[in-house]
């Protein structure tokens, strides 16, 4: 099974007249999409009472749930304080992903800083590795970190640098955001080879069956060249990549079943839906 969905709320959310976050399940069954992530980008805020409700919401719909940790975790920091502090912000994350349901934490590794990248990588990894412990004494470890790809230069988070933090443990799934990587290579996924070599890279560090469950984000993001990632667009826009069709077929393909979020500026679930029309439409093709 393949799951499609939001993060966080578009225009259209509150258009339609909802106005509290455990009405996102009724909104999404709605649109005919299964999948939502919860965003903590600025800090883990919600209450039990909420998480609970979104919760039982979620799961008398079918929904699938992620949530996104927040922004300002540092696993790369090369100050010890902030390291530290990164790991009680994943625990906090893994807490509320606990209330509400959500099996997988999507977290930011940081950037590279004054480093080099191969310093910052190690120092990611430990910290990494040092969050899965406390996660695993508080009876958190069946929740899924997923390091995210990232867009900007001077982050770390390419794809091989994530492959990497994600051989810290066997639990550890990666979330490929296309559009960073797009960003990052100044529009470098172009052709159907550029988007299969990211599949074999997975199923090569990875394994197939690791490989095959991966978390992704996916939205056309405009770059600059000194810097990589600027903003994030729409499905309408026709200048920026990346394409969704490529990425559906490799999907059948490697007969993998990830979570799909898309991340369009105030479309997202809208984009959602065109995604699982355009993976239906594929789906048909291979099936022929």
């Amino acid at each position: 099974m393949i799951w499609f969905g939001p993060a966080g709320s578009g225009d259209s959310f509150a258009a339609q007249g909802y106005k509290k976050t455990f009405q996102m399940p009724q909104y999404l069954e709605k649109m005919g999409l299964n999948a939502y992530e919860y965003q903590c980008g600025h800090g883990v805020r919600v209450s039990e009472e909420n998480a609970l409700r979104l919760r039982q919401e979620s799961e008398a719909r079918g929904i699938r749930l992620s949530l996104h940790a927040p922004y300002y975790i540092s696993l790369s920091s090369a100050e010890k304080e902030k390291r530290d502090a990164s790991i009680r912000y994943i625990l906090d994350s893994a807490r509320a992903a606990r209330l509400m349901g959500a099996g997988r934490v999507v977290v930011h590794s940081g950037s590279c800083a004054k480093m080099s990248r191969e310093e910052a990588l190690s120092l990611a990894k430990d910290t990494l590795s040092r969050a899965l412990a406390a996660m695993d004494e508080e009876e958190l470890g069946d929740i899924t970190l997923c390091p995210e790809t990232m867009g900007k230069l001077n982050q770390l988070g390419t794809l091989e640098e994530v492959l990497e933090l994600c051989g810290v443990d066997e639990r550890l799934l990666p979330c490929v955001d296309f559009g960073h990587l797009n960003a990052r290579t100044l529009g470098g996924l172009r052709q159907r080879s550029d988007y299969a070599a990211v599949f074999a890279a997975m199923a090569d560090k990875l394994g197939l069956d690791r490989a095959r469950r991966f978390h992704a984000h996916f939205s056309k993001i405009e770059y600059t060249p000194g810097g990589g990632e600027k903003r994030h667009l729409t499905f309408a826009d026709t200048v920026y990549g990346p394409d969704f069709e490529p990425v559906a077929e490799l999907i059948l393909q490697y007969n993998c079943s990830p979570v799909i979020i898309c991340e369009s500026a105030g479309t997202q679930a809208e984009d959602a839906a065109a995604m699982r029309d355009i993976y239906r439409a594929a789906a048909r093709e291979f099936r022929d």
